[in-house]
């Protein structure tokens, strides 16, 4: 922990970072702990003084077209859930709305929770339907401000205006203004925040959702400042800081609820991008190893927490609700962009290749509000107190929950955005790769557009081609990562002299020009992690991806409304029937133990390649890019529980099977149902 607090707070000045430099032909190549933050950006918004500089710069929504794996998954949100939301869901029914109509009964969380996603989805895919759509809500939004400064529904607790709506809602106009650069959109904020600014300390942030999240409010808040300049700002930032829950705990947190621990641990951080004060940005590292210390010691990026984390449930077998999945993805992205830190990519890509494809059915119809690392059975039944929550909160279901079922939309959308970034020194970043197309202002404000091809995570090789703009100088990064040794770039065909560093950026600066070709190849390994404190299990990794066993999965289908807990409901007219429940169950063994060879742990997985898919989505066992052959012996008391929940990991000595059977493993995102997490046998 302390070697990652210390290099965490290592500058990110190329002075500091810089490893490696050498001129070759009219390019300095050089390996870099950061990118650059000391020049300002001429290019693009980034920080006002005081503020520090972020390391990275988020290009405007609109500017990355996904291709590939990623832009099939965006297709299947737009006709799926996401997408048909608005016609099923009754917290979406626009009659009596409270975001539609003046003291509506019904909306207030879910529409913002739902639209920040799908809008950001209708600008990614230039769909002129969802556009027309999610611009009515936001036109609504943006009509409902009062004369004192507060908008949308008014929510009154104790007294006290509850403003957790209002902060989703803000995240939400903020990406319509970079896409519309609407001006309604800074002077609505501006107002709203004045009013928060004369909202006596004693009345703000009071209740247990927006005293929790106050994070968010601030992020939009500096968000603002960096637009606006306005002075107010900034003593509002430090109001809503020593108003926000204490996520600067050393040991402890506010509360142990997934989703505020996921969203909830960036706001020490965006904290010190107005106080430079480390402690902060201390305090952010240590609730993500904090958390994972303990209930994290499991694959997939996430943590136990389904619902609450709770001492003594600690086994893989516990999960984590689709929101945290996502607000976690969400908050890596943020921590990326402040820090430049390449664990934060890692961190991101582990949850969005591992554990979040499975919290999905494959046609995005449905979801899962639970999924755990492992699980062998996913039906609609009460696994409490296996799980924290009381209900069917394992099934794929299109109305799990009302929290999920709107907040999920965010997830691929916000990925797809943070695939290439701007850099303060007027360059461009690519640090989460998937095949895409990305128009960046680089330089002296020359624009542009570099196709990325790649099949990553399930391919070697990233390839950049430079397909419009006129010649320019400025620096290309290219994020290694820590998995990858012995990487290799290539400009133009020709091999670059310095060496990659896996952990590092790799940057390139030179005079680009249209037809130029970047190409970097990863060696992604086996490797493999051992979980002490549960049981001494192991979970293997082929570079990003964790492997998990290959369960046959049997799926019934199910009457989501007969399978839906009490605050699913249904608008009018809907046909259920179009939206089933689906349970998943192992139609195979699941109980094996993986075999080791302590000698050599890995020197008996193989891998299988496959065709990729041609539909581009290879997030299923059958359509998945490639498979492992492995050895493995079945534990025979490893069964279900008396929950029906896969039972806890048995002991290390727990008695195996004399037969050492040939298993198959898979990409664990590609699984519905896995082990990933597996006791250890040997000879």
């Amino acid at each position: 922990m302390e070697k990652l607090l210390k290099r965490t707070l290592l500058s990110c000045t190329m002075a500091a970072s810089l490893l490696t430099a050498m001129a070759q032909g009219d390019a300095i190549v050089t390996v870099v702990n950061r990118p650059d933050n000391t020049a300002q950006s001429r290019n693009y918004v980034n920080s006002r003084a005081p503020l520090v500089q972020q390391c990275l710069i988020k290009l405007p929504v609109g500017s990355i077209a996904p291709a590939g794996w990623v832009k099939k998954w965006l297709e299947l949100q737009r006709d799926g859930l996401t997408g048909r939301l608005g016609e099923i869901s009754a917290w979406l029914e626009k009659k009596d709305n409270a975001w539609l109509t003046t003291g509506g009964d019904h909306g207030w969380e879910e529409v913002p929770y739902w639209l920040k996603g799908y809008s950001d989805l209708a600008y990614i895919l230039n769909d002129k339907t969802m556009k027309a759509e999610a611009f009515t809500w936001i036109e609504a939004a943006l009509k409902s401000q009062r004369p004192d400064g507060f908008f949308g529904p008014e929510n009154i607790k104790d007294g006290k205006p509850e403003l957790w709506a209002q902060m989703i809602m803000l995240s939400t106009l903020q990406t319509y203004y970079e896409y519309t650069a609407d001006r309604r959109v800074l002077d609505l904020m501006t107002r709203y925040f004045r009013w928060q600014l004369a909202l006596p300390d004693e009345r703000f942030l009071e209740d247990y959702w927006e005293n929790s999240r106050g994070g968010d409010n601030l992020y939009t808040v500096l968000w603002l400042y960096n637009r606006t300049g306005d002075s107010f700002l900034i003593d509002l930032a430090h109001k809503i800081h020593r108003n926000t829950a204490d996520w600067c705990q050393p040991s402890s947190l506010p509360n142990w609820h997934n989703v505020n621990i996921a969203e909830c641990f960036r706001e020490p951080a965006t904290y010190y991008m107005l106080t430079a004060d480390k402690q902060m940005l201390h305090a952010s590292y240590n609730v993500q190893q904090l958390i994972r210390r303990t209930f994290g010691q499991v694959p997939g990026g996430m943590f136990g927490a389904d619902e609450n984390a709770r001492m003594g449930y600690i086994d893989p077998r516990q999960g984590v609700e689709t929101c945290g999945m996502v607000e976690q993805m969400a908050s890596d992205e943020i921590m990326l962009r402040f820090t430049g830190d390449p664990m934060w990519a890692e961190n991101c890509e582990d949850v969005a290749f591992n554990s979040y494809p499975a919290a999905v059915m494959p046609d995005f119809k449905a979801l899962r509000y639970i999924t755990a690392p492992n699980m062998v059975q996913s039906d609609s039944e009460n696994h409490r107190p296996g799980i924290d929550n009381g209900g069917p909160f394992l099934a794929m279901n299109p109305f799990s929950s009302r929290c999920c079922q709107h907040n999920h939309t965010q997830g691929w959308p916000y990925y797809s955005e943070n695939l290439v970034y701007a850099t303060p020194d007027d360059g461009m970043a690519f640090v989460l790769y998937a095949a895409c197309s990305a128009t960046v202002k680089v330089g002296d404000g020359k624009q542009f557009v570099v196709k990325e091809t790649t099949n990553y995570p399930f391919d070697d090789t990233v390839q950049l081609s430079f397909t419009k703009g006129t010649a320019c100088r400025f620096p290309l990064y290219l994020r290694i990562p820590s998995w990858s040794d012995g990487a290799e770039v290539t400009v133009n065909g020709v091999p670059a002299e310095v060496a990659p560093v896996s952990g590092r950026y790799y940057r390139i600066e030179r005079q680009w020009r249209k037809g130029d070709s970047v190409t970097l190849h990863l060696h992604p390994r086996l490797t493999m992690r051992r979980w002490q404190v549960n049981q001494n299990s192991v979970s293997v990794n082929y570079g990003p991806l964790t492997l998990s066993l290959d369960i046959k999965e049997r799926y019934v289908m199910r009457d989501s409304k007969a399978t839906a807990i009490g605050d699913s409901k249904w608008q009018k007219g809907a046909d259920a029937s179009k939206w089933p429940t689906t349970e998943i169950y192992a139609d195979s063994p699941w109980n094996y133990s993986l075999y080791i060879d302590e000698a050599a742990p890995l020197k008996d997985i193989e891998l299988v390649a496959r065709p990729w898919p041609a539909d581009d989505f290879p997030w299923t066992q059958k359509s998945v890019p490639y498979t492992f052959k492995a050895k493995g012996r079945r534990v025979p008391s490893w069964t279900l529980d008396r929950t029906k929940l896969c039972g806890v990991l048995p002991c290390e000595d727990a008695p195996k099977a004399e037969t050492l059977d040939d298993i198959t493993l898979v990409p664990m995102g590609s699984a519905r149902l896995r082990i990933s997490a597996f006791p250890v046998t040997g000879k």
